[in-house]
C-alpha cells in the first residue's frame, strides 16, 4: 500500500479502517512506484551497462562487498564539477590538472589513476577506470546480513576530481529503488556530477525500515552498514571525504537524525524530510562534533504531527515524537547556537546561524501540506556549503 500520492481524504479513510498510520509510503521493491512529496526524481535513460567486480570495507565486523545485476543509464544533465573549480587538461596523454574547493591537484593521462585535491587538505587518489553513468544494483555483507543498495552515477560524473557523496534513505515500508523513483535531488545534484547512494533497510514488522532505536527494525546496526557503504562506494568513485552527506523522506529522516547523532565523523551535514528527533533517543544524541542539519516538515502532516506526541504505528515499538519546533531547538542546543533563530524566510526557513564550528541548524516549514519530501532545491545548497573540519 502506498501513500505518498494518496489525497488526505482517502488517507483517513484508510487510516480510520485500519485504526493506524504509517511514516513511509513504501514503494515496490521494483521501484516502479514511489512515495510522493515536492518532487520526483528523473527517469532513467534507455541505454544500459553492467558492472562486475568486488571490494571490501569493514565497520563493526566483516565486510565484503560485490556487485550485481544490471545497471540503468541515466538522464542526468551535464554541468560543471562540484565547487565549480575551474580545470585544465590536455590531448594525447598530457598530464591534467584540476583542484576541488581550492586545493590543487594533478592527475596522469594514460589509464592510471588520478590523483586529486579536496577541499585545500591532501591529495585523493581518483579510482581508474572511472565508473559509467547509470544505476547498478549493489550488495554488501554485513556480519550475516546482505544488504543492498542502489549506486546513482550521474552522467556529469567524469572520474577526474573528488565529489561529493549523497546518501538518500527511503520512508517506512519503502526500499531503495523506491526511493531513487520518487526522490527529488537527482534534479538538483546530477548536473554537479555528485554520487547517490539509495540504500535498502531490513524487514521489520512494516516492511522496510531502519533501526533508529526504539524503533522500526531489531538486530540490525544501521549505522555500521551505512559507513561501510559509505567506505565501498569511495573504493570505486572518486568522493571527496569531507563532503558526505545524508537526507531522507519520512523514516528515512529519521535514519538522518540518527546518523547526524552517531556518525557525525562520517557526515558533514543532513537534511531529513517528514520526521522529528524522538524523545527516546535524545539523551544519546552526542555527535562527536557540531554539524548541520537542515529540517522539512508540513504543518499539515498527518502521519508525523508538527507538534509531535506519542506514535504506536509499529508493533511493540512506541515512539514520541519531539515535534518541529522543539527539534529545532533540541539541535540548536546540541551544537551550542547562541541567540534566536531568524524569523522564517521566504522559503519557510527558520535558522539558527551562530552555532559552535560555523553550522546551521535549521527549520523549512510548508503551510499546510502533508507528509510530504523536503525541497531539495533548498536542502542542496545549504548541505554542500558545508564540510567535515
Amino acid at each position: 500500500m502506498t501513500y505518498g500520492r494518496t489525497s488526505l481524504p482517502k488517507l483517513i479513510l484508510v487510516l480510520g479502517a485500519l485504526g493506524i498510520s504509517l511514516w513511509g509510503c513504501g514503494g515496490d521493491s521494483d521501484g516502479t512506484t514511489s512515495a510522493g512529496g515536492d518532487g520526483g526524481g528523473p527517469t532513467a535513460g534507455a541505454s544500459t551497462s553492467s558492472t562486475s567486480g568486488s571490494g571490501s570495507g569493514s565497520v563493526s565486523g566483516s565486510t565484503t562487498g560485490s556487485t550485481s545485476g544490471s545497471s540503468t543509464g541515466s538522464d542526468g544533465a551535464g554541468g560543471s564539477g562540484a565547487g565549480g573549480d575551474a580545470s585544465t587538461s590536455s590531448a594525447g596523454g598530457g598530464a591534467s590538472t584540476s583542484g576541488a574547493g581550492g586545493g590543487a591537484s594533478t592527475s596522469g593521462a594514460g589509464g592510471g589513476a588520478s590523483t586529486s585535491g579536496a577541499g585545500g587538505g591532501e591529495a585523493i587518489t581518483c579510482p581508474s577506470p572511472a565508473l559509467r553513468a547509470g544505476d547498478t544494483n549493489k550488495t554488501i555483507t554485513i556480519g550475516s546480513s546482505n544488504r543492498s543498495y542502489v549506486l546513482h552515477v550521474p552522467a556529469a560524473y567524469d572520474g577526474s576530481k573528488p565529489v561529493p557523496l549523497v546518501v538518500d534513505l527511503h520512508p517506512l515500508g519503502g526500499s531503495g529503488p523506491s526511493e531513487r523513483s520518487g526522490s527529488p535531488y537527482p534534479a538538483q545534484t546530477d548536473p554537479e556530477g555528485v554520487i547517490m547512494a539509495f540504500p535498502s533497510g531490513l524487514s521489520g514488522p512494516s516492511g522496510g525500515a531502519w533501526n533508529v532505536g526504539p524503533c522500526c527494525v531489531k538486530n540490525t546496526d544501521d549505522v555500521a552498514f551505512v559507513k561501510a557503504m559509505v567506505a565501498e562506494i569511495q573504493e570505486t568513485a572518486c568522493i571527496d571525504p569531507k563532503r558526505i552527506y545524508a537526507v531522507g523522506f519520512s523514516m528515512g529522516g529519521g535514519m538522518s537524525h540518527y546518523l547526524a547523532c552517531h556518525a557525525a565523523d562520517t557526515f558533514a551535514a543532513v537534511a531529513p524530510a517528514a520526521f522529528d528527533l524522538l524523545q527516546e533517543n535524545i539523551g544519546d544524541c552526542k555527535p562527536s562534533r557540531p554539524i548541520t542539519v537542515i529540517s522539512f516538515r508540513s504543518t499539515g502532516d498527518p502521519i508525523v504531527p508538527y507538534a509531535g506526541g506519542y506514535s504506536a504505528v509499529v508493533s511493540g515499538m512506541p515512539i514520541t515524537f519531539l515535534g518541529a519546533k522543539s527539534t529545532l531547538e533540541k539541535w540548536g542546543q546540541i551544537n551550542k547556537c547562541t541567540g534566536s533563530p531568524s524569523a522564517e524566510d521566504s522559503k519557510g526557513c527558520s535558522t539558527f546561524s551562530n552555532c559552535e564550528g560555523g553550522v546551521e541548524v535549521a527549520l523549512c516549514t510548508k503551510q499546510g501540506g502533508g507528509h510530504d519530501y523536503g525541497n531539495a532545491a533548498v536542502g542542496w545548497p545549504v548541505l554542500k556549503r558545508h564540510t567535515l573540519p
